[in-house]
């Protein structure tokens, strides 16, 4: 990436985050802004859920003009907008706050990310049954993002069985006619499809993150006509996507989700055609940079 200068022109945007130092987000938007010749830059803000309302009260003041959000703001960033959009409301987090005459405009591309990551990898997620781990906002879009996508039936694999009944609940409002069902976690039970469809398993919780993570499933029961996806996107294969291939199962990187949420949320700030090849290749680089 070439050298920039900045002025008092400089747009600002950025991503809340709490931890916030893996984000490869700066990256990928410096990437597509540079390719545009749009003089914006791109920063990462390390936000405590405490500070969450002061960050969000100084947006308008700084004069930012975009922000992503991720953990652990998805959801409690919601009541300091002033507009959701329709898609954020039925998923109930938000990932994109958009800058519009002064107002915070929140929306939701995680789900529509994912299922383009799956589409670009061959996978059609309506022939799946999906088995998911987590509930919390990432899980959210990505589960209603499959919903309208075709599938028909899904197991949430919870810990917080509260978490997984809420979320249960607002998809069968969505989609009465969906199997779903919702366990606690237990090494000792694997959820099984009833309907005879490979199973798309989905790690949404942040396990895998850290070296010393304890695998959020247990490979023991993953089969090879599985396919295996990942919301991680750092490292690139998490020990669940290496353990996965190594029984033969098909695995799914969360880069692509990474960048296809991206790709639309640059779309909403910026109203313009994102440069997805060089936000692609700025990911591949800065996932090799930290090697």
């Amino acid at each position: 990436m070439t050298a920039f200068r900045l002025s008092g022109k400089t747009g600002t945007f950025g991503i809340l985050g709490n931890p916030i130092r893996h984000t490869l987000s700066p990256q990928m938007h410096l990437a597509a802004f540079e390719a545009l010749g749009l003089d914006n830059v791109y920063l990462p803000f390390a936000v405590k859920p405490a500070q969450l309302k002061k960050a969000m009260e100084a947006i308008i003041p700084l004069g930012m003009r975009g922000l992503n959000i991720t953990i652990p703001h998805k959801e409690s960033v919601l009541p300091f907008l002033d507009e959701i959009s329709l898609s954020a409301k039925r998923i109930g987090a938000v990932n994109t706050i958009e800058v519009s005459a002064g107002r915070l405009i929140g929306h939701n591309t995680d789900g529509k990310g994912f299922v383009k990551s799956l589409l670009e990898a061959g996978l059609d997620p309506s022939e799946m049954s999906v088995l998911m781990l987590g509930a919390g906002g990432a899980a959210k879009g990505v589960a209603i993002a499959l919903l309208d996508a075709g599938v028909s039936e899904m197991t949430l694999q919870v810990r917080r069985q509260e978490k997984g009944a809420e979320l249960a609940k607002r998809l069968y409002a969505m989609s009465p006619q969906v199997r779903l069902s919702v366990s606690t976690f237990s090494p000792k039970t694997t959820p099984a499809s009833t309907t005879g469809r490979p199973i798309l398993l989905i790690n949404t919780t942040p396990l895998g993150m850290k070296a010393d993570d304890p695998l959020p499933f247990l490979p023991s029961h993953i089969q090879a006509n599985w396919v295996v996806a990942d919301l991680i996107y750092n490292p690139y294969e998490t020990p669940l996507l290496i353990a996965a291939k190594e029984i033969g199962a098909k695995t799914v990187p969360g880069l692509g989700m990474l960048l296809h949420q991206g790709v639309l949320a640059f779309e909403i700030w910026t109203k313009q055609k994102p440069p997805v090849e060089a936000m692609k290749k700025a990911l591949f680089q800065a996932l090799t940079d930290l090697q």
